[in-house]
């Protein structure tokens, strides 16, 4: 199975870009078809009238232009709103300076000198600031990662961001008709969503989901989840919750590929509210424009570079090896080009395309990057580290601005897996950035490998966000003038 796998994976009659520009022309040209039937209907139409005709002539015209008219009003579905979202402030004691981390770790007598080294380099490189939090399960000695610590977690993570977004927006629990929950490491019995049902009291027919090991990309394939489904059920609520439960994470070992993730990740969960009812747009912060998703599992070398196993001591890790930062690119490339093809200019499509032909036939240089600002006014990008943000951002051709709520989440709250988006989004909103027509871009990137883009439009002016929220204490003090 595994050599059939390589060989489908390895075969390379069409690169890429020539086969997702081929399939969206097809898309495009499919889409025209409804629009030359209506402008052939009232062209016959016109003649007939011109011609001066019977009646009876005139049935065929009208037929293409009634079928065209309610095909036009059956298929559009209703709009899809984010009215409001909360992010947790975790509370002062789960503050983890990284002096404290690094002499805690050193009184483990799990990892030795090498490890201690290695965790050292890795979080001054990192980006992290002195403020990010992690569970208190964690800062026992040892770490308590007990199933019981993991649950209180849970509820020291959900419940507030919940409880926040319920008073915000002012619904009811029994108002939810739509629950989704991502946490990639943590799948108790019951499930997670099935905890949240059971405190909130919810109704018994709400559609739950539970979603798991979807890895940083989990929050926005939720938003895409959840946009589908409001497609499906009309005059809905729709929430998502995400998060990552840290004490089930934790690696006790010293392999420097499954290290990495003790360093990085910090305390996070988010709560957003969709809805497709006509009422949401009066009080909605945001319209859904457009969401995307792709992956890469089907190709080894993609799926092997982030994967969840133990030791050789039986210690319990995530490994990432050497070849995540080549499949990032390749899944961060295959989600630009579909997504581009979409929202972009005509202008920025024909330079792409023209590139792309360049680089087949006459060996040119490298292929354009096509130039997003011209549509998108923000970006929250993935918080993986300082370098990767930076790389991101030197891929799309993105300035210091545009990165900036990518470094200042990174550096205040550390890497929060799938809710730092959300973070991100709040830096953006407290700073008054963000104004009425404006897109946001929010790209998630995770384990299997995935990659998931969601589009934004604020349709209201968003004010006096910096005097709540969890960079209502900070704010003031972002940007930093200067970060390694």
């Amino acid at each position: 199975m595994i050599k059939k796998m390589e060989a489908i994976s390895n075969q390379n009659l069409v690169p890429d870009q020539v086969t997702l520009l081929s399939k969206h022309l097809l898309s495009t040209l499919s889409h025209c078809l409804w629009p030359c039937v209506f402008l052939l209907a009232t062209s016959a139409e016109a003649f007939l009238i011109l011609q001066q005709r019977e009646v009876m002539f005139h049935f065929l015209p009208l037929c293409f232009l009634l079928l065209f008219l309610v095909k036009r009003f059956l298929s559009k579905p209703s709009p899809v709103y984010l009215v409001d979202f909360s992010c947790l402030k975790p509370p002062c004691y789960c503050r983890v300076p990284l002096a404290a981390f690094l002499e805690n770790a050193s009184m483990l007598d799990i990892f030795d000198s090498e490890s201690i080294c290695f965790m050292a380099k890795i979080l001054h490189k990192s980006g992290l600031g002195e403020e990010t939090y992690l569970p208190p399960s964690l800062h026992y000695i040892p770490p308590n990662t007990h199933h019981t610590e993991s649950i209180k977690e849970v509820q020291m993570v959900l419940f507030p961001v919940m409880n926040d977004l319920l008073a915000k927006t002012n619904i009811s629990p029994l108002d939810i008709d739509i629950l989704i929950l991502n946490c990639s490491g943590f799948c108790p019995s019951p499930s997670l969503s099935s905890i949240i049902i059971n405190e909130y009291s919810m109704r018994s027919d709400v559609k739950s989901f539970n979603i798991s090991g979807m890895g940083c990309s989990a929050s926005a394939l939720c938003i895409d989840l959840a946009q589908n489904l409001l497609t499906v059920h009309e005059n809905s609520n729709a929430v998502v919750l995400s998060t990552e439960i840290l004490s089930t994470g934790w690696y006790s070992g010293n392999e420097n590929s499954k290290l990495l993730l003790n360093c990085n990740f910090r305390m996070g969960s988010a709560a957003i509210l969709l809805s497709n009812k006509n009422e949401a747009k009066k009080t909605a912060k945001y319209r859904l424009v457009r969401t995307l998703r792709t992956q890469r599992a089907f190709d080894d070398r993609a799926y092997l570079s982030a994967i969840r196993e133990e030791d050789s001591y039986g210690n319990l890790g995530v490994t990432v090896n050497r070849d995540i930062i080549h499949v990032a690119h390749e899944i961060l490339r295959s989600n630009v080009s579909i997504l581009g093809s979409k929202i972009l200019p005509l202008s920025e499509k024909l330079r792409y395309v023209v590139s792309m032909i360049k680089k087949r036939f006459i060996k040119s240089e490298g292929i354009y990057v096509p130039n997003f600002k011209t549509v998108i006014q923000h970006f929250c990008l993935p918080c993986s580290g300082g370098p990767v943000i930076r790389e991101i951002g030197k891929g799309l051709k993105l300035s210091e601005r545009d990165m900036e709520p990518a470094l200042m989440t990174l550096h205040r709250f550390g890497n929060q897996s799938s809710s730092s988006l959300w973070y991100e989004l709040a830096y953006l909103e407290a700073k008054e950035k963000v104004h009425k027509g404006d897109k946001i871009w929010q790209l998630g990137m995770g384990t299997g490998p995935k990659c998931n883009s969601v589009i934004l439009k604020c349709i209201r002016p968003i004010v006096g966000e910096h005097k709540k929220g969890p960079w209502a204490d900070s704010i003031h003090r972002y940007p930093l003038i200067a970060m390694d």
